[in-house]
């Protein structure tokens, strides 16, 4: 995917600025940050060029930091912050922009050959941080941001099951950084790896495995129980399968019985 004239600008700006740089994050959540908002005013229909804008400017970000070796998942958690911040100063952010951002870093990481996995993890922690003060719940932006993910892998041939994990660790720990509700914020990604999953045709058994996964892994990291992560992962999966239909609900349910982890899961009705 070719990049826009954002995602160029960015690109130049951060390939200049990152290298040797300590704190990489920070200086790409400026670089994407004021670049867009500049682009962003200068096209009529900003509500319509909003979520291409800002998908461009995240691959930019992810393609400097490939040419100059900087770690991609905190590039890609600056990008995606400073992306989503950018919108917000100048217009509303919607889920629609948050899916599109997210999507975008899974399709410029697999061009430049890096871990999808690991910048699918950075991204969403970087859009939780990004949308705790622009008006988008956090159900929602963890929903959303795990529909973007398996959009983006889907886009790319890669493997939906790992980014369905790594997107949903960047949730538990991108939630905690915030203060905000870790086992709401999981079960309203799993929901959304879910429903992802089948919009695209994709395996809903192996990706209902590998969110639980992402849960527990990412819940032992920030000292949040297992058990109760795994249970909210796997009673949101439940949930998203319920609504596509009876196959999908028997799909989920027997992928998740027993342990996963060594975690026994537990699913919960009426899933939260």
């Amino acid at each position: 995917m070719p990049l826009g004239f954002i995602g160029k600008k960015v690109s130049e700006a951060l390939t200049q600025t990152i290298t040797g740089v300590g704190d990489v994050g920070k200086a790409t959540i400026e670089a994407t940050r004021s670049n867009l908002v500049e682009g962003l005013k200068t096209v009529k229909e900003i509500m319509a060029e909003a979520s291409s804008l800002a998908g461009d400017t995240v691959a930019g970000a992810i393609q400097a930091a490939s040419k100059v070796g900087a770690e991609l998942g905190t590039t890609a958690k600056g990008a995606v912050i400073g992306s989503i911040q950018a919108v917000g100063e100048v217009t509303t952010v919607t889920t629609g922009v948050v899916s599109d951002t997210i999507r975008a870093a899974i399709k410029g990481t697999s061009e430049v050959g890096g871990d999808v996995a690991k910048v699918a993890q950075g991204a969403a922690e970087g859009a939780l941080s990004a949308t705790k003060n622009l008006g988008v719940g956090l159900e929602d932006t963890a929903f959303s941001v795990a529909r973007g993910a398996i959009q983006g892998a889907r886009d790319t041939g890669t493997d939906l099951a790992s980014v369905a994990k790594g997107t949903v660790q960047g949730t538990v720990t991108g939630t905690k950084e915030i203060g905000g509700d870790v086992l709401d914020a999981v079960h309203s990604t799993a929901r959304g790896t879910i429903k992802g999953t089948a919009e695209v045709g994709g395996d809903l058994a192996m990706v209902a495995q590998k969110a639980v996964e992402g849960a527990i892994e990412g819940a032992k990291s920030v000292a949040v129980n297992t058990e109760d992560a795994a249970s909210a992962a796997a009673s949101g999966a439940v949930e998203a399968a319920g609504e596509i239909g009876e196959s999908a609900v028997k799909t989920v349910k027997d992928a998740l019985s027993g342990t996963i982890s060594g975690v026994k899961v537990i699913i919960k009705s009426p899933f939260k």
